[in-house]
């Protein structure tokens, strides 16, 4: 007998000559999570059948599974031509336009799955609305009102008929707070600050988490009395039953539309207070939310009327910071050694809008020796690099003026800001965590003042760290702002030697002095 290679899908394809039985195995693949192996089944299934909408949305799906989201639109649009009605293709051009930046045609891509009654692109038009350059406050607050609506409709849950009965002259709170992320060390570092200087006097601390790892740093902050759930393995009914059972005072929700499966936790009102901080960046649109902590600075008194919850603040910036790990010390300005200034960017891809292109690109057209750096995981794969190129060139920018790159274990991911000058914050999505890390490796950030509070984000950290003259008033302030500081190397220079010093004396690394304003208001919210 003959030996040869295992039986397997793969070898298998030359010899099938059914479309649809290609597209079969393609989807088995798929489920499997091998992509990479499906697509040679969808594209087996378009050559023989030209007009295979499975075949052509199959390889959509694969490149997507694959992380190529720019390669992937362009079979969606072919699967469209095909069946201009087919919602789930809809949904999908959606998704991977949303994460080449293309935010708005990828809002309009979602709205139209909605319009065909595809339920899940209620819920991504609820995430993506905040970075979508026209939306409005009250657009956010209309598609967001519509997916709480949507959930509570299909949860059949509502408040209580009988609120928890709250002791208001209860001396010592209990905090529940929620969250998926307890195990990122770099993404919490706000929480981080607050869990780890609360007074244990005055606060219970009880973290409902759902990873079963806890990050070293919140180790270390964790003190005895603390109580740590893993309820990755819960439903939310089951979720919601724990916090009852523990008699949590106010429930703080810090996952935000970043893990909206867990929202139904909060619509029986397990706790007497349900409040939403860290990771919000709009309204939830839920009208079990009681309060949304924020600042000044991200939410404005006029523009109350565009949050389903009631807004508390507290003084100065929501978000305070600690760096509780291992980081790259900061090092000289690139620019003394290339003899050109070097500005960059290492945010999440979909924040970077054609208006953050094109306005990157008059910056650079401004210092024609200027130079760009992006990265982030988006440019991991060779397509989406010739995407994001091409976006360039259309704004009149050449492949020799940018370098990307993919992403980076995450000490090696921060040692690039040792080749950044100059670090330009996204908009209407402004980076949060990113902003932190590029000013505590010595990098200012430039940024303006938004029309939103996710636009804002930046602004608050800015300000609280002392850098309030690095927030421009508007885009074209923003262009000037940029090239002042790029022709400028001595400031740079200044800036950077002094930057983290400066930054742990600042209000933006004091958590000592945040938690306490939290605690304040923890009480106030309490006895109201």
């Amino acid at each position: 007998m003959k030996k040869g290679k295992p039986e397997t899908f793969e070898n298998r394809v030359e010899s099938i000559n059914d479309p649809g039985f290609c597209c079969v195995i393609g989807e088995q693949l798929l489920k499997e999570g091998r992509p990479d192996a499906a697509l040679g089944f969808f594209q087996k299934a378009v050559g023989l059948d030209p007009n295979s909408a499975h075949g052509w949305f199959g390889q959509g799906m694969a490149y997507t599974g694959m992380g190529e989201y720019a390669e992937s639109c362009k079979y969606f649009h072919k699967v469209l031509k095909l069946n201009p009605n087919l919602a789930v293709a809809h949904h999908n051009l959606g998704r991977s336009l949303h994460e080449t930046g293309q935010a708005d045609l990828a809002f309009q891509s979602y709205q139209k799955s909605v319009n065909l009654n595809f339920a899940p692109s209620g819920k991504s038009l609820a995430i993506a609305v905040p970075g979508c350059p026209s939306a409005s406050n009250d657009t956010i607050l209309l598609e967001r009102r519509k997916w709480a609506d949507e959930i509570l409709r299909s949860t059949g849950t509502g408040a209580e008929e009988k609120p928890i009965a709250r002791d208001k002259n209860k001396k010592r709170l209990k905090i529940g707070y929620v969250s998926a992320f307890f195990h990122k060390d770099n993404w919490m570092k706000p929480v981080w600050g607050l869990v780890g200087q609360h007074d244990r006097e005055k606060i219970q601390v009880c973290l409902f988490a759902d990873r079963a790892k806890l990050s070293p740093a919140i180790k270390k902050m964790l003190k005895a009395g603390d109580q740590f759930y893993n309820v990755s393995d819960r439903s939310n009914e089951e979720v919601a039953d724990l916090i009852r059972s523990q008699q949590i005072d106010i429930l703080v929700d810090l996952n935000g539309y970043s893990y909206p499966q867990r929202f139904p936790v909060f619509l029986g009102k397990p706790a007497p207070l349900v409040v939403g901080w860290f990771n919000m960046y709009a309204t939830t649109g839920f009208d079990c939310f009681d309060y949304l902590i924020g600042d000044d600075c991200v939410i404005p008194q006029n523009e109350e009327t565009s949050y389903t919850e009631k807004i508390v603040r507290v003084a100065g910036s929501y978000l305070t910071f600690s760096v509780g790990y291992n980081v790259p010390d900061v090092t000289e300005p690139p620019c003394l050694a290339n003899g050109f200034v070097t500005f960059g960017s290492l945010i999440s891809q979909y924040k970077v809008t054609e208006q953050v292109i094109d306005t990157w690109s008059a910056i650079l057209k401004a210092l024609p020796s200027s130079h760009l750096l992006i990265r982030n995981a988006f440019l991991g794969k060779k397509s989406n690099q010739k995407f994001l190129r091409r976006q360039f060139k259309k704004s009149g920018i050449a492949d020799d003026r940018i370098s990307l790159e993919g992403p980076a274990p995450h000490y090696e991911f921060l040692e690039t800001y040792g080749r950044i000058d100059i670090a330009l914050d996204a908009f209407p999505y402004n980076g949060g965590t990113t902003t932190t890390e590029a000013i505590w490796q010595g990098v200012p950030v430039v940024s303006y003042w938004g029309d939103r509070w996710v636009s804002r984000t930046s602004a608050t950290l800015l300000h609280s760290a002392g850098l309030a003259d690095m927030v421009a008033e508007n885009p074209q302030d923003y262009v000037r702002l940029a090239v002042r500081l790029g022709s400028n190397s001595e400031r740079q220079k200044t800036m950077r030697r002094n930057m983290r010093d400066n930054l742990m004396q600042s209000d933006a690394c004091d958590t000592v002095a945040f938690a306490r304003s939290m605690e304040k208001l923890y009480r106030e919210i309490w006895e109201t």
